[in-house]
């Protein structure tokens, strides 16, 4: 699903809004709807890959990184970039959009699995130096949130005996209605309005925590960040966020990456810039100057005769692809001026003077041309 171009699978433009790319996907979900296509795993492989890009489409952070980074930006921040739904996934998730939870309830003959109550996510930020970006780092994090309790181990009751079985659904959880739907008739299962799903009702609650199963704590959390990053990019840590009400399924950490700007080098990518400001001598003369890199300094050879505009490329001294994507470690680009004295000397003018009367210091119509036609460039 990664290499397909989210726009193109719901047949929307890059422009389009948020009502529009929710139409689009109801329009695709009904098409290849498993009831509506029994058995046909191409149908079922369109739904989910519609549902895919509708999870990312439809959230506006998501939607950002993606059309900054691609899929490699969304991939892992809690959605469905990394492959691994199933349709009990889909129908919980984006049933609403056809009318309620449940709405597709004919899925797997009417059988539904009993939901769980999910803890909230947390959000943090990390700022990052070139260098730590460019061979990953682990960070810890003292992290405020809430945790499972102790007391109760997370179920809310108090001591044994302390839950009984849901009257409403008999501890199935969910109660069966019978609905018209675009499909005709159905029979649907919806969440039992008494016990909430969970098939039992507690009697007596836990003292800690009031039934919740939950209390507020911290923890620290190690996040090992991967090299290449760049900044806005979210790293996400799966199971990590808020814990859960009655031993749910726990939030997630994201964490969203700031660069440091470097004093020295600029970011492009996954390139680097530098730009190296040579005196006169050493520009007409040639010589050797000292590069900062990620990995130290570095020397380069400057020929004699330089021009001011050249460009230097150390082939893999920039920053690597992230996680795979993209291709590969990017150079260090030196981009070389020319510094011309601002005041001199007496004895330095004088020097200058005779300079100016050989014909070597007159401008080659050639190189004249090759520095504004680079120089157009910039405006091109």
């Amino acid at each position: 699903m990664a290499k397909h171009d989210y726009y193109e699978v719901l047949g929307v433009a890059k422009s389009a809004s948020e009502d529009e790319i929710k139409k689009a996907y109801k329009k695709m979900a009904i098409k290849y709807h498993p009831d509506r296509n029994p058995g046909d795993k191409e149908a079922e492989e369109k739904f989910k890959e519609a549902a895919e890009a509708y999870d990312v489409l439809r959230d506006p952070q998501k939607r950002a990184r993606y059309d900054q980074f691609g899929p490699e930006g969304v991939n892992g921040t809690g959605g469905f970039g990394g492959g691994g739904m199933n349709m009990d996934d889909i129908f919980s998730m984006f049933g609403d959009i056809f009318g309620g939870r449940g709405g597709f309830g004919g899925f797997r003959g009417g059988h539904a699995h009993k939901p769980q109550y999910r803890g909230g996510d947390l959000r943090l930020k990390v700022r990052l130096t070139l260098q730590e970006i460019a061979t990953g780092v682990t960070k810890k994090f003292k992290v405020k949130k809430k945790v499972t309790c102790t007391h109760c181990h997370g179920s809310g009751a108090e001591g044994a005996g302390a839950t009984d079985t849901c009257p409403t659904c008999h501890g199935s959880g969910f109660v069966v209605k019978t609905q018209q739907s675009i499909f005709g008739m159905m029979q649907t299962q919806t969440v039992c309005p008494t016990c909430g799903g969970e098939g039992t009702i507690i009697k007596n609650k836990c003292k800690e925590c009031g039934g919740e199963g939950i209390v507020n704590g911290e923890e620290v959390i190690e996040v090992k960040i991967p090299a290449g990053v760049g900044d806005g990019m979210v790293v996400t840590i799966n199971g990590k966020g808020h814990a859960a009400r009655r031993n749910g399924i726990p939030g997630d950490i994201q964490v969203y990456i700031e660069e440091e700007q470097d004093k020295e080098l600029l970011r492009e990518d996954n390139n680097l810039i530098y730009n190296l400001l040579l005196d006169v001598p050493t520009a007409a003369l040639g010589g050797e100057a000292e590069i900062p890199t990620i990995d130290g300094k570095v020397k380069i050879r400057i020929e004699p005769g330089t021009q001011p505009g050249k460009v230097v490329r150390l082939r893999g001294k920039g920053l690597p692809a992230v996680q795979g994507y993209g291709y590969g470690t990017g150079d260090l680009i030196v981009n070389i001026s020319v510094y011309i004295p601002e005041t001199l000397s007496r004895e330095e003018k004088k020097a200058m003077e005779e300079m100016r009367k050989s014909d070597n210091f007159s401008p080659n119509p050639s190189i004249k041309e090759k520095i504004f036609r680079k120089f157009k460039s910039y405006f091109e």
